[in-house]
């Protein structure tokens, strides 16, 4: 996998609410051999990684890929939060906490492997990001800590917004028109892009819609949905020129141009940074025709917009399931901190000479990243006393 390959979408003219832009992604034909249907969990879940290791996360719910053509419903779309006393369950002030074996696994039936796969969304793209060079120093210099070298970046954690604290964002997708064939959207607030979500087939997305305001966003986004100002609306300029609009045939035409210049205009300006970069694939399952990827961006500085995410692909390469997320510039700066040390085996002194920076200016990207507990505080401050006095 070389890239996110949306051949097959096609953009229609934005919806604005306020200072959210969702912009409609339609599919000719849609994808018959693949299907995603919603499976609900509780408030809250664990998941068991393997070697000892949990991922702990708010997972509100989950996707299951069906490639069975029996096109079975998994569960019915409803996640409900708050009190679930009448149900027996511990009360509203209780956060249930569920018990998930893997990100992704494969549905079995009486001990036999389905054609069904139940992964969790977003939080594929997220362990991915947190798992960036999880196990720390791969060479036990002198500057790092033995917290470093036994534990490496153990424990790590981000934080994010759930979509209904993103200001705008319910109301925007309340009010969203779904259009005929519809399979996905680019979602941006003040016009920058938070989100990407794509389905095989409309009446997945028709059922998944709903689910957007329960998955995470980044802290970006939040920031620019509280303080960003209302966006501006797609609209439709036709300069009748000549007397070149007569009938209702030129009209048509005229439109469709209007449409095709606001398609042109999206991918090459405001879709450019999530469909360009080169990204690091990872395969996460197999299914059959298909496969689960995610991916990371190359974490260039922080001041350009990055992407991490998921996407379901077919033999062709085309991008048939992408979620994705957008990260805060803190994020950035500690994948781009990470793969530079990794690069240089987790040398300070080759780090800081590749970053262009002094031993100290390092150290304190080191501190600033919320890695400075990995330090040898001591050796560190003394290796700096020698820099100053040579």
């Amino acid at each position: 996998m070389t890239r996110i390959d949306l051949t097959g979408l096609d953009v229609r003219p934005a919806q604005v609410w306020g200072g959210v832009r969702l912009v409609p992604l339609v599919r000719a034909e849609p994808v018959e051999g693949l299907r995603l249907h919603p499976e609900v969990y509780g408030a809250g879940g664990t998941v068991e990684l393997g070697d000892r290791t949990t991922y702990t996360s708010y997972i509100p719910h989950g996707f299951v890929a069906d490639w069975s053509g029996d096109e079975r419903e998994s569960a019915a779309y409803g996640t409900r939060l708050g009190d679930d006393t009448a149900a027996g369950g511990p009360g509203p002030d209780v956060v249930p906490v569920r018990r998930h074996h893997r990100l992704a696994k494969r549905r079995h039936t009486h001990g036999r492997a389905e054609k069904r796969l139940r992964f969790l969304p977003l939080h594929l793209a997220l362990e991915g990001y947190l798992a960036l060079h999880f196990g720390g120093p791969s060479v036990v210099w002198d500057e790092w800590s033995q917290q470093a070298v036994r534990q490496g970046l153990s424990p790590r954690a981000e934080a994010a917004y759930a979509g209904w604290d993103v200001p705008g964002l319910a109301e925007a997708l309340r009010v969203f028109e779904i259009h005929p064939g519809q399979c996905g959207l680019m979602l941006y607030v003040a016009d920058s892009l938070a989100a990407a979500f794509v389905v095989p087939h409309p009446e997945d997305f028709s059922v998944l819609h709903p689910t957007l305001i329960e998955d995470l966003y980044g802290e970006l986004i939040h920031q620019y949905a509280y303080y960003g100002a209302p966006v501006p609306e797609f609209t439709a300029r036709i300069r009748n020129e000549a007397g070149s609009v007569r009938t209702f045939a030129d009209l048509r035409a005229a439109a469709r141009a209007q449409e095709r210049s606001w398609a042109e205009a999206h991918d090459g300006l405001m879709a450019r940074d999530l469909l360009e970069p080169p990204y690091t694939f990872e395969r996460v399952h197999r299914m059959d025709s298909y496969d689960l990827y995610r991916f990371l961006p190359p974490f260039r500085r922080a001041g350009e917009e990055q992407h991490i995410g998921e996407l379901i692909a077919d033999r062709k390469g085309r991008t048939l399931y992408l979620k994705t997320f957008r990260l805060s510039e803190s994020q950035i700066r500690r994948g781009h901190l990470l793969r530079c040390l990794a690069d240089a085996d987790w040398h300070l002194g080759r780090t800081a000479e590749a970053l262009g920076a002094t031993y100290a200016e390092l150290v304190r990207r080191v501190r600033a990243a919320g890695l400075g507990s990995l330090l040898d505080a001591h050796v560190v401050a003394q290796r700096i006393r020698e820099d100053r006095e040579r």
